[in-house]
């Protein structure tokens, strides 16, 4: 039985807030995340964790909007498919469309919201429990491998690494969501040109709305780009206030 003395340490070890980064961790692992979204080898591993936020976003918005959620399936080649059942048109069908593409930025700003107050363990915990909740939704093998291997490292950093450990891997990560969430965004509409993705996102919400398709990766890249810019400042509040410039 777990004592009431215990649950108050797990509790300010989860909402307690750690001292702020050095500056120059901020700089790096930004750095650090911009090469691995920028390099094409790195890019073909890391983008699986895009695809993870992007289909648990459509999964996500499926639920809100009183969708009958199926399941979730992730691929080698870093695509997925988020099954539900419902009404073929109307807003929920339109929100969950909406949702995938969006997702890892926005998830990528509330993991920077997190860590402009310091809330390092907090935020860990948190993808831990999403991870584990997408896990139970995952239809197939592959998937499910990727959840568990996601979700593990995660975990073991979040109850064994160093603080110091695990700040790096928090703003690596949360600077790899925002920038890796405007990537896929360029190579939807570069597909898209090229008529390699008819049925994709954008194309299907041109089918059920009266906006273009094109409008739609506009509307994608354009809120991806906001979490980023507001993301980022959030992010370098150390830096800002190393140079004088308050929040």
């Amino acid at each position: 039985m777990v004592s009431i003395d215990g649950l108050g340490d797990l509790w300010d070890r989860l909402f307690s807030a750690q001292p702020d980064p050095p500056p120059l961790l901020v700089l790096l692992t930004a750095v650090a995340a911009l090469v691995v979204v920028a390099v094409r080898t790195t890019w073909r591993v890391a983008r699986n964790a895009v695809t993870i936020a992007h289909e648990g976003g459509h999964a996500l918005a499926a639920l809100l909007t009183g969708r009958r959620l199926h399941g979730i399936r992730l691929h080698s080649d870093t695509s997925g498919l988020t099954l539900s059942a419902g009404r073929p048109t109307g807003p929920g069908m339109i929100l969950t469309l909406l949702a995938g593409y969006v997702a890892p930025s926005l998830v990528g700003l509330g993991g920077a919201v997190l860590l402009g107050g310091n809330r390092i363990t907090l935020l860990l915990w948190v993808a831990v429990a999403l991870l584990l909740a997408l896990l139970l939704l995952v239809r197939n093998v592959f998937g499910a491998l990727s959840l568990l291997i996601t979700g593990g490292v995660v975990l073991i950093v979040s109850w064994y690494a160093t603080p110091q450990v695990q700040a790096v891997f928090a703003w690596t990560s949360v600077w790899f969501l925002l920038l890796g969430g405007v990537r896929p965004v360029f190579e939807l509409q570069r597909l898209r040109s090229r008529g390699r993705m008819p049925e994709s996102d954008a194309d299907q919400l041109a089918h059920l709305t009266p906006f273009p398709a094109l409008l739609w990766v506009v509307v994608f890249g354009l809120v991806n780009l906001f979490a980023l810019a507001v993301g980022a400042v959030l992010l370098a509040g150390p830096l800002l206030a190393e140079a004088g410039i308050p929040l």
